[in-house]
């Protein structure tokens, strides 16, 4: 399955090619940026019953459209699974993939797309019910663990269990609900994905209470946003973006107080907001790009608590997603 998934990126890369090209003027152009996000993961992009988007990586997209159109709402999100999320990128369907993908080699090199960074530091962990007595990874000896296809989990398994000699069956499904709803249903007895995404999901299933989180994580799972290769500049306006999206928490810049910020804050701050800076002309983007992204959506900490952290329903701790003076990984280059 993922040779045939790889098979058929590599081909849309190579009959997307010419779509990679000035993505920057093209969004300009259209006057809309589209943004692959997931098919629904609560925390990182859902819609909600009217069909509005939110979450951490729909507030990148968002933040992304404010910094190169100057408005947030000039986005199209466009839902994609697992198995569609590569081919979309590569055929020129979205400008930029934010869905909690995992940066990899073979990604970073096989399928003609390039990461920006990594906006969660995640891994791969399991969720069981109450019920079944189990207390760690060791113990799911026989179990069947649901899992979806197209994505690093069912690799890392076969690594995991392989080097610790215990026996288990793969379910695997092409979309998250599709997963959901057999381990809800007890079709297997184990739900394997990212951390960040079990947490999420448990809220979703009948009575979450009966569920819980293995504590083991068995793999790196970096996440970050893509876009295609073969395009410097779009390339640079996404990092930069994610970037400065970091460095404005690291400076104390917030949604709230940008502005004030532009008028009255130290000299680091006000450059960064775009006094006296002219660093965005590089980028093809005018002199207010990062104050235009903070205003629209707040810092990074700000995003993140909101969607998953404190201020959230899933009440995820930060750990290694903090700042890099906080005992995080989370480390910006300067925006000047």
């Amino acid at each position: 399955m993922k040779s045939a998934i790889l098979a058929l990126a590599s081909a849309a890369f190579l009959a997307g090619t010419a779509a990679s090209a000035a993505t920057l003027d093209v969004v300009k152009e259209r006057g809309e940026l589209r943004c692959g996000v997931s098919q629904g993961v609560l925390g990182f992009s859902a819609p909600n019953d009217k069909g509005e988007w939110s979450g951490f990586d729909i507030d990148f997209c968002r933040a992304v459209a404010a910094a190169t159109l100057g408005n947030p709402d000039k986005v199209k999100y466009v839902p994609l699974s697992t198995k569609e999320r590569f081919t979309a990128l590569q055929s020129g369907e979205v400008d930029l993939l934010s869905r909690q993908t995992t940066w990899t080699l073979s990604r970073d090199s096989d399928l003609g797309m390039s990461f920006v960074g990594v906006n969660y530091y995640d891994g791969q962990a399991f969720m069981v019910r109450n019920d079944l007595g189990v207390k760690s990874v060791k113990e799911l000896s026989g179990a069947s663990i649901c899992t979806e296809t197209g994505t690093t989990t069912e690799q890392n398994m076969a690594d995991y269990f392989s080097s610790n000699n215990i026996q288990y069956q793969v379910i695997a499904f092409e979309k998250p609900d599709q997963t959901i709803q057999a381990f809800n249903t007890a079709r297997c007895d184990v739900y394997s994905t990212d951390a960040s995404a079990l947490y999420a999901q448990r809220l979703t299933l009948n009575d979450p209470d009966r569920f819980v989180v293995l504590p083991e994580v068995i793999s790196k799972e970096p996440l970050g946003p893509a876009v295609r290769q073969g395009d410097e500049q779009w390339f640079k306006v996404v990092r930069w973006t994610l970037f400065a999206m970091i460095e404005a928490e690291e400076l104390g810049i917030t949604k709230e107080n940008a502005t004030k910020m532009q008028e009255s804050g130290t000299v680091g701050q006000k450059r960064f907001l775009g006094i006296d800076n002219e660093a965005g002309k590089a980028l093809g983007l005018g002199p207010t790009w990062a104050f235009q992204a903070i205003s629209a959506v707040g810092n990074y900490g700000e995003v993140f608590e909101k969607h998953l952290g404190k201020d959230s329903a899933l009440k995820i701790d930060r750990g290694l997603n903090k700042l890099w003076n906080q005992g995080g990984l989370m480390y910006a280059p300067p925006a000047r």
